[in-house]
């Protein structure tokens, strides 16, 4: 097959780059090895991480089409209250997490939605599932990518002019020689404060595999999972009692914290701020995610909450799953935590009321389009990131470095976000690392690899530190990055010049910033304060 442009990986940097190639007019084919596209919007069951203005500002127009599509979609198709469905800014869960929180398949509705036109005129094709096995390359340039069908013995070989890697955890990378980064870099090599004296490639972030639960009447208990002895004694040096407890750090703080746990709470919907200056919202684990709150919708229609289970308990920092021979192995005990927390709810929780275990929690499946009952793939904070032609820094956006000064200002930013740096626990021992962060920007510098002429990252694979991926790994981060990796391989495709000369050539950025304004993407913050 071939196409003007090849995305591999359908998260949702893969599909905000679709969009931006297939509505430039060009051919493209995107692949993903799950049965949802979306990334960890679907697919990993993390409802949006975003910023506290994203009502206002700090995201690309395609992405508040599609926080748009959602709230409209849930008015068209659910039995809403009147008093919700009149709510400008609907939370259909009222989540604390996001002013955005809803059931993952909603989202995948929307996002094929977008896509359809584009699929309908045959200017877009969707491989599914598939994923790469190998890649060829002719000096610094990738000339073909072979792809494997997930469940079955067919290839693909796929050629295009330009190739973007837009998977998880950067598979494209190794395949294709270019060269990358794992883990934690040292405060030698970036300067950053956060930074250990040396280089640790293997120590990176925990991953997870999050499930969507319920609360009714009944005993729904599961079979108590292999491994749940050792996941119910497990208790980590820094964690301040056993693993699976209501206690745990504060992210910010690392002073220990019991957490409260009160399924199907007779709150308001409305009433929910979530607003993370505030109140980062975790105090209560049940409303913390929650993706449908029943008194959204009219009486009857929900007999429970539906919340999204994405905790600090199921945080599997054990071993890393990039660059490694045992990956499915780690993958696999991630699972078998995830379970094992689940049971532990189940039978061993301590309760309010001074009793233990609520057998009335299910495991939704059918939630998460899984049958077996997790979310249908990990949930991946950190992935393989390229060497850059520019890589962010801590010092660019901590707030404690840059105070009143605010995050640098690049001259080639194609993009803005905002999010705390945000470390979660590490396979190579660390506790969390949760640093303020000022509104930063997106460079160019940092889709450029060093060598590689026509291969770009689309997602979380661009030029950051383990620190500063902490910041850049979230929903409307990754979306803006693909959209732009989008964009760029039109610019090329038009001009015959390289992603590189398009960066080092003024006349050449300053076309490409226009065109990339022009598309709705926000290269620049108003004055405000970070958090």
């Amino acid at each position: 097959m071939r196409a003007d442009v090849l995305i591999v990986g359908g998260g949702l940097g893969g599909v905000a780059a679709a969009l931006a190639v297939a509505r430039a007019g060009r051919s493209v084919i995107l692949t993903e090895e799950f049965d949802w596209l979306g990334g960890q919007l679907t697919s990993q069951a993390v409802p949006p991480d975003e910023h506290s203005w994203i009502e206002q500002f700090g995201a690309t127009a395609s992405y508040r089409a599609l926080r748009t599509g959602i709230r409209d979609y849930y008015r068209r198709h659910y039995p809403l209250t009147e008093r919700s469905r009149s709510w400008t800014d609907l939370n259909p869960g009222a989540g604390w997490v996001s002013r955005l929180c809803h059931e993952p398949r909603v989202a995948v509705a929307v996002l094929e939605q977008m896509l359809a036109p584009y699929r309908g005129s045959g200017r877009l094709t969707v491989l599914q599932p598939y994923r790469p096995v190998a890649a060829a390359t002719d000096g610094d340039r990738v000339t073909g990518v072979t792809l494997a069908h997930r469940d079955r013995e067919d290839r693909i070989d796929v050629t295009a002019p330009y190739v973007l890697d837009a998977t998880e955890t950067g598979e494209l990378l190794p395949l294709t020689g270019t060269e990358y980064v794992t883990g934690f870099e040292s405060r030698e090599q970036t300067g950053e404060p956060s930074a250990p004296a040396e280089a640790q490639p293997m120590n990176m972030q925990a991953v997870s595999i999050c499930f969507a639960i319920d609360h009714v009447d009944g005993d729904h208990t599961i079979d108590r999972p292999a491994g749940y002895d050792f996941w119910r004694d497990y208790k980590p040096d820094f964690w301040g009692d056993r693993l699976l407890s209501w206690r745990s750090p504060n992210p910010r703080t690392l002073e220990i914290l019991e957490r409260s746990f009160t399924p199907n709470p007779d709150d308001e919907p409305w009433l929910v701020n979530a607003d993370q200056r505030v109140n980062p919202g975790d105090g209560n684990l049940w409303t913390f995610r929650r993706i449908a709150a029943r008194r959204n919708f009219v009486d009857g229609a929900y007999a429970s909450d539906i919340t999204l289970v994405n905790w600090p308990m199921i945080d599997y920092f054990e071993g890393p799953v990039i660059d490694v021979p045992n990956a499915s192995w780690h993958l696999a005990k991630a699972r078998e935590l995830s379970y094992s927390l689940f049971y532990w709810l189940q039978t061993e929780a301590p309760r309010p009321d001074g009793g233990t275990g609520f057998p009335g929690l299910r495991l939704r499946g059918d939630v998460t389009d899984n049958p077996a009952g997790l979310a249908q793939a990990p949930y991946i904070r950190e992935s393989r990131r390229i060497r850059a032609e520019y890589t962010v820094v801590e010092q660019d956006l901590s707030l404690a470095v840059r105070g009143d000064h605010g995050a640098v200002r690049y001259p080639d930013s194609i993009g803005v976000g905002m999010y705390r740096i945000d470390l979660h626990p590490s396979t190579g021992g660390d506790n969390y690392i949760d640093v303020g962060s000022c509104p930063f920007e997106i460079p160019l510098g940092a889709l450029i690899p060093q060598r590689m002429e026509n291969l770009l990252p689309a997602g979380k694979n661009i030029g950051t530190t383990h620190v500063t991926n902490g910041s850049y790994r979230l929903h409307p981060v990754e979306w803006n990055v693909g959209e732009v990796a989008g964009l760029l391989a039109d610019f090329c495709l038009a001009r015959g010049e390289s992603p590189r000369a398009v960066r080092g050539t003024p006349r050449l950025l300053a076309e490409f910033t226009d065109r990339v304004t022009a598309a709705g993407v926000e290269c620049r913050w108003p004055e405000i304060a970070g958090y």
